[in-house]
């Protein structure tokens, strides 16, 4: 079984794919590429893509290992491709999120449509722990939360409850567990996607995202090279991942 799982719902209209590598269900290169593979099979007639995690827990993140000087520009690169296929189907999304949400795992939230959510979920953007910066994030955040919250969360690296993210407006629904938040999002589908013409949910969700869209287009790959190019060149990128790596507190020296 690959490291991901793909389900078709309601007779096709709705396929979920599933982050397959517990626990950590890490993006690694590997992973991604299935993702990305999977992702251009959609057909016409699918109305929602579902994403969700394996067991406990969503997603880690991004592998740390892939964040290093040399192996950054590929991983962004593979990364950043799964976020601009998204856009380029325009097939509704929704994620479904148990447990750990966190770095690039939690941009794969934040880009989709819809999050629902059970209590054990616990998001956050923990990349400046590392020294480094998230760049879908650092895009999508502010669209989705307004600037003061998304600075919040991405200077400070810290980890919320899925009750401050319904509060912030970026949750769809919470539920109390896991199996009741699968239950309930059923029943959502049922209700207000299955109904529509899945040609017009496409051309919708296109008008809808139109300033989204447009501020992804024109900014992830500035940032990339921004990632690659000026912050991995800085002493402190470098030490904040090699430290991680190493289990050790990173040796700060601000430049």
């Amino acid at each position: 079984m690959g490291k991901i799982t793909t389900e078709s719902l309601f007779s096709g209209q709705v396929v979920r794919f599933t982050l397959n590598a517990p626990k950590a269900n890490v993006l690694d290169a590997e992973m991604m590429m299935a993702l990305q593979s999977e992702l251009e099979e959609t057909g016409t007639d699918v109305k929602l893509i579902q994403f969700t995690g394996a067991g406990d827990h969503f997603s880690f993140g991004a592998s740390v290992p892939e964040h290093s000087k040399e192996n950054a520009p590929e991983m962004l690169h593979h990364f950043h491709g799964l976020f601009k296929t998204i856009m380029e189907l325009s097939v509704p999304t929704m994620a479904l999120v148990s447990g750990q949400c966190l770095g690039g795992g939690f941009e794969l939230a934040l880009a989709c449509n819809f999050l629902f959510l059970d209590k054990t979920a616990r998001l956050g953007q923990p990349e400046i722990n590392l020294g480094v910066f998230a760049p879908p994030a650092s895009l999508i955040l502010p669209l989705k939360v307004g600037q003061t919250k998304a600075d919040e969360l991405l200077l400070t690296g810290k980890t919320v409850k899925p009750e401050e993210v319904m509060q912030s407006g970026l949750g769809t629904q919470l539920f109390d567990d896991q199996q009741s938040m699968i239950k309930g999002a059923h029943a959502w589908v049922k209700k207000n996607i299955l109904p529509k013409s899945a040609s017009s949910l496409r051309f919708a969700l296109k008008a809808a995202r139109t300033g989204f869209n447009q501020k992804l287009s024109d900014n992830l790959d500035d940032l990339a090279r921004f990632y690659t190019e000026e912050l991995m060149e800085s002493h402190d990128a470098n030490e904040g991942i090699k430290s991680f790596l190493e289990k050790r507190n990173p040796e700060w020296t601000n430049s």
